[in-house]
Parts: C-alpha cells; structure tokens; sequence
C-alpha cells in the first residue's frame, strides 16, 4: 500500500465505512419499498442516487464520454471491463438505463443488497451450474420489458492487471437469445479508487466511455464468439485511447 493510501486509511474506515453503510441500509430499504410499486423508477432514480452518494462521499466523481452512443430510453445487452468494486457505483450512478444485473448467487443472502437487487429484479445466477443458469436466463427473458437492459461483465471477474481477461460468450449468447444490440462500455482509472482485493480506498476520478453499440443486424449475423471478440475490441480501443489519458488522484 502507498504511503498515500496508507494516511487515507483513518478516513475510509471512520468516515466512508460508516457512511455507506448508512447510505445502502436506507436507500436499500427505499428501495425495496419503492419496487413494490415500481422497479424501474427504483432501478432509475434511487440506484444512481445510492451510486453517487457513495462516490461523493470517497470523494470521487466518474467522467461520461461517448453518450451520442446511447439512447437512454433503448434496450441494451450492456458489457463493461472490471476492474474494481467501484465500477458498480460507475455503471449504476452514470449509465442513464433501466439496468437488469446478472450476478452471482452468493449476493442474494447479503443483508439489504440482496433484497434490494431482487426487488428490482435483478437476476441472480449459480455460475458453477451452467445448466441452471441457462433456466434462470429463458425465465428472465420472459421479464424484460422494453427500455429495460442487462449487465454484464463478461471477464467475469476483476481484472487486478488491469488488461482485459477471456471473455465468457454468456452476454453474447442472451444478445442473440433477446434480440438486443450490444453495448461495449470502458471504464478506466476505477482501479486508483479502490485496487482489487483491497479496501484501500483514494479520492480519484475515472472515466467511463460508452462506445459505439453493435447493432442487432450483426448480433443476428455474427456468433456469440465473433461478437465477444467484437466487443472485447472496441472495450480495448476505449482502454488504449483513455488509458493515456487518465487522471492522478485528486489533489
């Protein structure tokens, strides 16, 4: 750890700790109140909020690019790189989508997080058991609703490197199977909050940058292997051009 990181420490774990905790005990029980009534207004409106509380609190803050590439009322199969727990508040507090998860199953008996993600109909997947996961994806389907997207990170796991890892072809299997465009998001400088398998957190800034969508016409025409590869460049191009770019910590 960086002497920097080390001196911040008394503020992660006095301040930012007890805040988000605060934070997620109640915009997660509004949460699950509010979907009772209406998940998506819960998904647009509380979610980024929690999202953004909790990067202004790091203090933090993400920079959008490329959002002539979105069409905030559109369906999406959404793909991002991970590279950090941040990238959660990145996606959730900046994307402008009715965002769908699919995340592992694990998260479901987390208190509040848990509750809060299936009511607004998240979809929780046993990654080991690939035929079950495939049942949960044709149910969920069955649950999509139009201008609702879905999110995936298809390394399926954080990147401590920082370069892209494999892809699992599962989002490009549920593009094909909805009949969903593709859009390849790049998040870059996530790490500098928070790095992999550490609570370390850093004041920083990052950026998230919406590339150019594939549209359905090559969702119908490509394989699921030919439109991982596909989105795995252009998540690639926006880490090249950005990358070079990036901000040190906030001053």
């Amino acid at each position: 750890m960086s002497i920097t990181r080390l001196l911040y420490q008394p503020v992660v774990w006095l301040w930012y700790i007890p805040f988000m905790a605060l934070c997620t005990l109640v915009i997660g029980t509004l949460v699950i109140l509010a979907s009772k009534i209406s998940p998506v207004w819960a998904t647009r409106n509380l979610a980024p909020l929690w999202a953004r509380l909790n990067t202004l609190a790091m203090p933090g803050w993400f920079r959008l690019h490329g959002e002539e590439h979105i069409d905030p009322q559109a369906s999406y199969v959404v793909v991002a790189n991970h590279l950090s727990q941040t990238d959660i508040f990145a996606i959730y507090g900046w994307l402008p989508l009715d965002l769908k998860w699919v995340i592992k199953k694990e998260l479901r008996k987390v208190p509040i997080i848990g509750s809060g993600c299936a009511a607004m109909g998240h979809l929780f997947v046993d990654r080991k058991n690939r035929t079950e996961a495939q049942k949960a994806l044709a149910a969920f389907k069955e649950t999509i609703e139009p201008g609702t997207s879905v999110m995936f990170f298809p390394e399926g796991t954080r990147s401590s490197s920082g370069q892209l890892l494999p892809f699992k072809k599962g989002a490009f299997a549920t593009a094909k199977d909805l009949g969903l465009p593709i859009l390849p998001v790049t998040l870059v400088g996530t790490e500098r909050m928070l790095p992999n398998h550490t609570f370390a957190l850093l004041p920083s800034i990052a950026d998230i940058q919406i590339q150019e969508p594939i549209s359905l016409d090559l969702v119908e025409q490509l394989s699921a292997t030919q439109l991982s590869d596909l989105a795995r460049e252009r998540i690639q191009r926006g880490l090249s051009d950005q990358g070079r770019q990036a901000e040190s910590p906030l001053r």
